[in-house]
């Protein structure tokens, strides 16, 4: 690497050490000597200011500190298509590729075996290239790169910040097999999305992860055939902006992870209604996103279907509320998670049932239509756990250690010589650690533990304490109840 800059260099992308950057300055910078190239870093935290140096500036970044000025022999900025594969292969501006003996080839000084040919033939007929992390700077290079390969099907130039079209261009037909494509770390908008949507006729597989996407637009005539879509780690303005994307007719898998979404709902149909939208959606994923609501949404006639729907896998979520309604899928989750949600929501909306005309005396229950409406399976969790208790419904005490213990009696029904224990036990500790205090408390032998609880408000039932990694408050264990010990 030396002094000398590549004409055109402005918007170019360049590897300094093992960072990347794009140029966005080339010049003098007063009042010290030489060229430098003002570069906006891909990583941020690699910079020094957002282009101005001594009160002039020279070019402008996205992040206030995302820039810096270095000399260009400090700047990799790679070298073009072709002479990579010339130095991958040994080969001089004057040699090309030749035949040699039967399933041969003589790239340079390299003589290249095919074996095989017969059995893979069907499979070079379906391309897959990867251009991911390179020093691609336009979507105009990557279409003339893929105009020399026939059958492109999967593509992958993720990592490349690089400069989309920013009007409708002409549709080419270098994509018209494109099924998967992969547009991760490239700084695409949705908008820019959308222009170059219409080359893109056959594609079912589209990856936007980390592209700062905040705001959607509905796809009008394009993206028509796309079963999959990926817009995780985009901090998305709020869940509204899916409703855009939600008559995409074959969409069956959307990925969401971190995408700062809240809540999500269907607001053409209300609870117990059908919703036009997402009409073949089978997955959706939502971990890490500090979701407060989600609606949920089943038919009746599913359990006619055979197919396996899972569509929502909850890794991090941070008390939802699950309301169910009526769309073409259905939720698979775990024994015990679905008993603490139910818990908890029977718990949560407790003071509105209460509100509506709800009542512990049978005979005075009347809850509203509206809350019948908005809650649909409220009547049936009272019946399954018991209406919630004025005791439940009081607002939460400070957290203090005090208030985080829960004063419970220890009994083995099984073992009446066993006498009943009174302890007190932090809300936060897990069954595991639960069991472990057992062995010692009661002088247990080795066995195994099967653990469960009764309330007075839950007369007549036992809850199963089934998942050792879960805290007592997931159970919604609280003073005075009775854990029951088996073994």
């Amino acid at each position: 690497m030396t002094d000398w800059v590549p004409s055109e260099a402005l918007g170019r992308r360049v590897l300094c050490g093992t960072e990347y950057a794009t140029v966005r300055y080339v010049g003098s910078v007063p009042p010290t000597a030489g060229i430098w190239l003002g570069v906006e870093w891909d990583d941020p935290q690699r910079g020094k200011h957002d282009g101005t140096y001594e009160g002039t500036q020279y070019f402008k970044c996205r992040h206030p500190r995302g820039g810096s000025f270095i000399r260009p022999n400090k700047a990799n900025f790679g070298v073009d298509f072709l002479t990579a594969v010339k130095n991958r292969y040994g080969l001089n501006d004057e040699q090309d590729a030749q035949h040699g003996t039967e399933n041969t080839l003589v790239f340079g000084k390299k003589t290249v075996e095919f074996v095989g040919m017969d059995s893979i033939a069907q499979q070079q007929r379906q391309v897959h290239i990867n251009l991911s992390k390179n020093l691609i700077s336009s979507w105009e290079t990557v279409a003339a790169i893929a105009s020399e390969v026939q059958n492109l099907e999967t593509l992958n130039v993720s990592g490349n910040k690089m400069k989309f079209p920013s009007t409708l261009t002409s549709v080419s037909s270098v994509f018209s097999n494109l099924r998967v494509l992969a547009l991760n770390q490239t700084a695409i908008t949705w908008t820019e999305v959308l222009l170059c949507a219409p080359g893109w006729p056959r594609l079912e597989e589209l990856y936007l992860t980390s592209n700062n996407i905040m705001v959607l637009e509905r796809p009008d005539n394009v993206l028509q055939t796309l079963k999959l879509l990926d817009l995780s780690d985009n901090q998305l303005l709020d869940g509204n902006q899916l409703h855009l994307i939600a008559h995409l007719p074959r969409l069956e898998q959307l990925i969401l992870r971190n995408s700062g979404i809240a809540s999500i709902d269907f607001p053409d149909a209300g609870f117990g209604c059908k919703t036009k939208m997402f009409p073949s959606l089978k997955h959706l994923v939502i971990n890490d996103n500090k979701i407060s609501q989600v609606a949920i949404k089943h038919t009746d006639d599913l359990s006619k279907s055979k197919e396996s729907v899972s569509l929502i896998r909850f890794s991090s979520l941070e008390s939802c509320v699950i309301k169910l309604c009526t769309i073409p899928v259905s939720v698979q989750i775990p024994p015990a998670e679905r008993k603490g949600a139910e818990l908890d929501y029977r718990k949560i909306f407790g003071n509105d049932w209460l509100a509506a005309g709800g009542n512990w005396n049978p005979e005075k229950n009347n809850p509203s239509e509206e809350f019948l409406a908005a809650h649909p399976r409220y009547p049936s969790l009272c019946l399954k756990y018991g209406a919630p208790e004025e005791g439940e419904l009081r607002p939460q005490q400070p957290s203090t250690l005090k208030n985080q213990l829960l004063t419970l009696t220890i009994k083995c029904p099984e073992k009446p010589e066993q006498k009943a224990v009174q302890t007190k036990l932090p809300e936060s500790m897990t069954i595991q650690r639960v069991k472990g205090l057992l062995y010692r408390l009661l002088k247990i032998p080795g066995s195994e533990l099967k653990l469960s609880y009764e309330s007075s408000k839950l007369e007549g039932k036992e809850v199963e304490l089934d998942n050792d990694l879960k805290p007592l408050q997931f159970y919604s264990i609280e003073n005075g109840d009775c854990v029951l010990v088996r073994w």
